[in-house]
């Protein structure tokens, strides 16, 4: 498979790390929110990277960019965020050119999941790009390759099942209380933190629990209210964290904070309390481990709940597969002609050029030259010339570079164009 540049001194990379290497606390480490992204976006620019896309869930942190050397990009991440390059490297993954667009589209298309056909991922794709567009750091590739990726996630949402039943990670921790917990409608229940995972789990736990002793804390309490309105729930203050801890059977931990917020010392140490931390980094500090009383299960436990959806799911890969293939082909079809349109627009303007002189010289030296057909079939003849040349370049048979570099050097052009 031949390489696809942009420029000749750049080439296509994807740096990152994922669930598939990296625990959720190494995964922490690295994790970027919209300022860091903006950050990186800001120093890529500055260093001369022409068009970089960040995006970091809970599951991976990746950059896609241009650039001489991929070390250029894994510096950027590791100066913004808490991991060294040491720690980068152990678990991390680098791609290069082709095998980087394939990435970009097996991720956004949910087959690299950590829940096989989560689409969750494809939002933040569209989000990572309007970040680098406001930045000035979206070129057309990355625009054209977001668009296939999204058309593909689209086609796979519409024509398989893959996503189809409820898994998430939200539903993998409703799943688990309801496995490991007895008597379920009349336990307390305290979420904390309303983000996505949390609003999903809220809604799963209303609805495969049949529990109204649900009470929401977030520490903005009008995003606790707005839920809490749509299930008839109790609402309490950020103040009141560490005494309905206290009063609950299960805690579940969903906020976005990149530090611990809860703490041994919030918690009674004389009664069961089963907690889940479905955030990254994680949320609930190590030292709760110490007590006995407390069962700690994090993301990464719950994602590794598999039942016979996910056994279901996989039957439709192959046919996500395909999909990817042929709007991926496209995109390179694209991205080829991308490449020799600038020599083919200078082949063109070259033969056009010849043309007028010719028919300059004729109409001086034939009396009576009908100039209006010379101009029809000399027209002809340059589009069937041209033609014949994209043809050529298009060829999986032929070195486009080589040639490239023949066309130019036979017809002296000169490239006015990028």
């Amino acid at each position: 498979m031949r390489d696809y540049h942009i420029s000749k001194h750049n080439s296509f990379y994807a740096v990152g790390l994922s669930y598939k290497k990296a625990d959720a606390e190494v995964r922490g480490k690295f994790s970027l929110d919209v300022p860091a992204i903006d950050h990186i976006l800001g120093k890529a620019k500055e260093i001369g990277i022409d068009g970089l896309l960040a995006i970091s869930t809970c599951n991976r942190t990746e950059l896609y960019g241009f650039a001489q050397h991929p070390y250029q990009l894994i510096k950027l991440l590791c100066d913004e965020t808490n991991g060294t390059v040491e720690e980068f490297q152990e678990v991390a993954y680098v791609y290069k050119n082709h095998d980087a667009i394939s990435h970009m589209f097996k991720v956004g298309t949910g087959l690299d999941s950590q829940i096989l056909g989560d689409f969750e991922i494809i939002s933040q794709i569209k989000q990572g790009f309007y970040r680098s567009k406001k930045q000035e750091m979206a070129n057309p590739f990355l625009e054209r390759l977001c668009n296939s990726v999204i058309q593909a996630s689209k086609r796979i949402k519409n024509e398989t099942e893959l996503s189809s039943g409820a898994t998430s990670v939200a539903f993998a921790s409703v799943k688990y209380i309801l496995d490991n917990v007895d008597d379920i409608s009349n336990k307390n229940i305290l979420l904390f933190g309303t983000g996505k995972i949390g609003r999903n789990t809220c809604e799963n736990l209303v609805k495969h629990s049949n529990n109204s002793h649900i009470t929401l804390i977030n520490r903005t309490r009008e995003k606790a209210e707005d839920i809490a309105g749509k299930f008839q729930l109790t609402v309490k203050d950020y103040g009141d964290l560490q005494t309905e801890i206290r009063k609950t059977d299960i805690l579940v931990v969903a906020t976005g904070a990149q530090l611990p917020t809860v703490s041994k010392a919030l918690i009674y140490p004389k009664k069961p309390l089963l907690i889940l931390d479905l955030s990254v980094p994680k949320n609930v500090s190590d030292d709760v481990k110490e007590l006995d009383n407390v069962t700690l299960v994090h993301l990464d436990e719950l994602s590794q709940i598999t039942d016979e959806t996910l056994a279901k799911r996989k039957e439709y890969v192959p046919k996500a597969e395909a999909i990817i293939e042929k709007v991926k082909k496209d995109f390179l079809k694209w991205l080829e002609t991308r490449k020799f349109a600038p020599v083919i627009n200078a082949l063109k303007d070259k033969l056009n050029m010849m043309k007028a002189e010719e028919i300059d010289f004729q109409t001086k030296k034939i009396e009576g030259f009908d100039q209006i057909q010379a101009e029809i079939i000399s027209d002809r003849i340059i589009q069937k010339i041209t033609k014949q040349f994209a043809n050529h370049l298009k060829s999986n048979e032929v070195d486009t570079d080589d040639s490239l570099e023949l066309i130019q050097k036979v017809f002296q052009l000169e490239l006015h164009s990028k």
